[in-house]
């Protein structure tokens, strides 16, 4: 074999265990990922100072105040891993008139509750936690 057919074979050869390598970091990390079915939000509103702790389901969507949030997705690490609760939310807007408009869609998280907050001049919504169940029975049992 000529010096450059070696060099490609060689190079051949780390790419695909760069690539095996990858894969399987990639799948670590998310196996590490813990999907739950609850998210803990905290609501405030800022007219009257209430603060409010609702949990709410996958795909539930619940009413606070004007706003419909509904989580998509929330995420933990188990306790043997450094602390990340993260939540997809949708949040939208019910007008007087009825017209809903989206005024949140993103990730939030409950380490870092500004990093990506809701921007509403009457409230105020964060997450709290990510739980496996909750006192609240799940949409199907009301």
């Amino acid at each position: 074999m000529t010096n450059e057919l070696q060099h490609v074979a060689r190079w051949g050869r780390q790419l695909a265990l760069s690539a095996v390598l990858l894969w399987a970091l990639a799948g670590a990390a998310f196996a590490e990922t813990v999907a739950n079915p609850v998210a803990q939000l905290n609501g405030l509103d800022k007219i009257t100072g209430r603060l409010t702790t609702f949990d709410v389901y996958m795909g539930e969507t619940v009413q606070f105040g004007s706003l419909q949030i509904t989580p998509r997705a929330c995420y933990t690490r188990p306790a043997t891993e450094t602390q990340r609760t993260s939540v997809f939310l949708e949040i939208d807007q019910v007008s007087l008139k009825g017209t809903i408009s989206r005024v949140f869609t993103g990730w939030m998280f409950a380490d870092s509750p500004a990093l990506n907050a809701l921007d509403h001049p009457v409230y105020d919504v964060w997450l709290l936690n990510c739980k496996q169940s909750s006192d609240v029975p799940p949409p199907d049992q009301r």
